[in-house]
């Protein structure tokens, strides 16, 4: 489970901003990347001027009440008044994309995408106007690489009681009107082909391909075939099957009190009924060698590129090593990767990693976009940062500095009620100790420059990280043909025969 899909994303605007200050550099700095032609011409100035403390923050996530109904549904809720907002998000587990039929993945995306288009008491149009009278946003979503659905609201506490009901119905009484579905498939062909035309789509694509093989999670997007083979029939036995009560978290934040709005759910979920599915996901192991991927777009000035390899899962006790290892490698532009590719060599307007938080083995990705004319001279650079981290302990400043970004982010999301129930949904959902986010920031402030390197040397084998690359293969193919064996690739994904 995520923030939102349950990753513990912090936004990475805010986190740019907080880098900036806890380093001393303008954020103006951040704004003007695109105005010099010539990049190498862009630095930033480090005074090292702003005040820092070497306390560790402290915070404490606010507790939740927490019931369960006589169906099983588990019930979260936390009460904040200083706003006349509510906020409701029901994650169904079980009920993502990682546990589509292989044969015909796309189901649990069709089913989420169909839930506001129709039920059997309302139609879109009726769902979309109620929406607008009672002033409710409402979504539901289940994204690829997702070990469930979140179905999600947002309205005011005086209405509760009308649109809460819109959000039970569409949860419980989703009627999949077959024009409607068919009209669903024709936005969703043309949406994966207008990503099919985008290099980033392109790159994760093939990333997630090569790091996780057939495993579930390396589909990020359905193919127009799969698309097509979805039909009503396939999606009301989804829903009966997977969107059951002992399946479900049912998280509400804002203006309430329990002794209210218990009640109401009750009158709304006491007839959903259905048993527990349980279902193990295989199990992803990272790829045993070094290989290139170019996907070839001809004519591109830039190259896109992303490396990386799989690592841990959210709850396994490299994890929180390893996310500090992450920060000081590539979040933000006080990052290795960003001082050395962008402010040091002038390739790229701003190069990043990622570390993904899931129930499954995750993955670590640097990603960027560079000057074709320096692909190979980025890429080296980019492994030899790898190298760095794993050969050499950081310095205790570096570290101390990623560490305060870290817990200081955290503790500013934390004035948001609608974060506390996403940190406590998942929590809960990932089978995480009920204090977890109350420790979090003395988690990150023990890890040590030991502990880093330690992770580093573990999971980042130079010898197995998958590399991927879109540009202009007749510019690109001989020159990364030095970091590892090469596959080439159309912008459709197919392999050019030998």
């Amino acid at each position: 489970m995520r923030i939102r899909r349950h990753k513990i994303w912090f936004s990475s605007t805010i986190l740019c901003l907080l880098v900036f200050a806890t380093s001393g550099t303008s954020i103006l700095a951040a704004m003007t990347g695109f105005q010099a032609k010539n990049p190498t011409q862009s630095k930033v100035i480090r005074k090292n001027k702003a005040p820092v403390s070497n306390e560790i923050i402290r915070v404490r996530l606010p507790k939740p009440f927490e019931a369960v109904l006589d169906n099983g549904l588990i019930v979260e809720i936390w009460e904040d008044h200083r706003s006349p907002l509510v906020c409701v998000d029901m994650e169904i587990k079980q009920a993502g994309p990682m546990y589509d039929s292989p044969s015909i993945p796309g189901i649990a995306f069709t089913t989420a995408e169909m839930l506001q288009r129709g039920t059997k008491s309302r139609t879109r149009k009726e769902i979309a106007e109620e929406s607008d009278r009672l002033g409710v946003n409402i979504s539901a979503s289940a994204e690829f690489g997702s070990t469930e659905t979140s179905i999600a609201a947002t309205g005011l506490r005086d209405n509760l009681d009308d649109w809460f009901a819109l959000f039970a119905d569409l949860v419980l009484n989703p009627s999949f009107p077959a024009n409607e579905l068919n009209e669903l498939k024709v936005e969703t062909k043309l949406q994966v082909q207008q990503q099919k035309s985008q290099p980033s789509f392109l790159a994760k694509e093939r990333f997630y391909k090569a790091v996780y093989n057939s495993h579930p999670a390396s589909m990020i997007a359905p193919s127009s075939a799969l698309i097509d083979s979805i039909n009503r029939t396939l999606l009301e036995s989804w829903h009966k099957e997977r969107y059951v009560p002992q399946n479900a978290i049912l998280g509400i934040a804002g203006d309430i009190r329990p002794e209210g709005i218990m009640p109401m759910l009750r009158k709304w979920f006491t007839d959903w009924k259905g048993s527990k599915s349980i279902r193990a996901l295989p199990k992803p192991e990272p790829s045993a060698a070094k290989k290139v991927y170019l996907i070839d777009r001809p004519g591109s000035v830039q190259s896109t590129i992303r490396i990386g390899t799989i690592t841990v899962d959210r709850r396994h006790e490299d994890f929180i090593p390893l996310y500090v290892m992450n920060q000081i490698v590539g979040v933000g532009p006080g990052a290795r990767l960003f001082r050395k590719l962008r402010e040091e060599k002038g390739y790229t307007y701003g190069v990043f990693s990622d570390l993904t938080e899931e129930a499954y083995r995750g993955v670590w990705t640097i990603r960027g976009d560079v000057r074709t004319e320096v692909t190979e001279e980025a890429i080296t650079e980019i492994l030899k940062e790898v190298l760095q981290i794993r050969d050499e302990r950081v310095q205790e400043d570096e570290l101390e500095e990623a560490k305060r970004a870290i817990i200081s982010l955290f503790a500013l999301n934390l004035e948001e009620s609608r974060l506390w129930m996403l940190y406590g949904l998942a929590a809960n959902f990932c089978g995480l100790d009920l204090d977890y986010w109350d420790k979090f920031p003395d988690e990150i402030g023990r890890v040590s420059a030991k502990d880093v390197q330690r992770v580093a040397q573990r999971y980042l084998n130079p010898d197995s990280l998958q590399i991927v690359v879109v540009g202009d293969g007749r510019l690109l193919e001989n020159a990364l043909r030095k970091f590892g064996p090469i596959e080439l690739y159309n912008a459709e994904g197919e392999l050019r025969k030998k």
